[in-house]
């Protein structure tokens, strides 16, 4: 087991990825997003606002699944979590300030604006979401 979490830390934290985050609609329908993501060797987190319609979806049924898939030019390999989010009213801003280098050019004005639009915003506008994965699936 030790071998398959080193190998999918290393798959994790190689390259930035988006995570497909699986909320459940009101009818029990899935649907999907793609996400920014932090994962610390035991929980995913992720930030959203608070106007978002994920949290909606995660008050009303927090079961969630975060896919992570290869890119094209790497050998095929995913992992996924299932688990039950956990929204934390602490603000999502810092892990956005924490991951925005990782997926945005920060040299582009137009990202670098709207992570000032985000600052703007403030703390109050965002929470921070956790998984403490329930199950890992992958497949390499």
């Amino acid at each position: 087991m030790a071998d398959h979490h080193s190998d999918l830390d290393e798959f994790l934290t190689r390259r930035t990825r988006y995570a497909m985050l699986t909320t459940l609609r009101k009818d029990g329908s899935p649907t999907t997003v793609p996400i920014w993501y932090d994962w610390d060797g035991t929980v995913v987190s992720f930030f959203c606002g608070t106007t978002s319609i994920k949290l909606t979806r995660i008050a009303r049924d927090p079961r969630v699944t975060l896919l992570v898939s290869n890119d094209v030019d790497e050998p095929e390999y995913w992992v996924a979590f299932d688990g039950i989010a956990e929204v934390s009213e602490a603000s999502g801003l810092t892990l956005a300030e924490q991951l925005a280098p990782e997926y945005w050019d920060l040299d582009d004005p137009q990202r670098a604006g709207a992570l000032a639009t985000w600052r703007a915003a403030g703390a109050e506008a965002f929470r921070l979401v956790t998984v403490e994965p329930a199950a890992i699936r992958t497949y390499a």
